[in-house]
């Protein structure tokens, strides 16, 4: 009796599984959870390209609004603009030709 009982209980939880991965697939097949678009439906315009840890209290990260990249240092307590105005990827790899 009990194991039939346990094999009731995995077949259900195979089931809900099922059941949550096929909803995320058609939500994300009808463009709801694309990430892509805000709530209004218009396209974001920053992104975080880029993090890493310094030590254990500051973080760097590279953000990226409206194809222009800024260097940013965040603290506990503060943060700082490294470095403004960096160009895009695209913009970069036209830059950087072997000689």
């Amino acid at each position: 009796m009990d194991a039939v009982v346990y094999l009731q209980f995995f077949l259900a939880f195979v089931f809900v599984i099922g059941l949550i991965m096929s909803m995320a697939w058609l939500l994300r097949r009808f463009g709801l959870g694309d990430g892509g678009t805000n709530t209004l439906g218009r396209k974001k315009r920053t992104s975080t390209i880029e993090s890493t840890a310094l030590d254990a209290r500051h973080r760097m990260y590279l953000v990226r609004r409206d194809d222009v990249e800024h260097l940013v240092l965040i603290g506990p307590t503060d943060s700082v603009v490294i470095e403004r105005g960096i160009e895009g990827a695209a913009d970069r790899s036209q830059l950087s030709e072997p000689v």
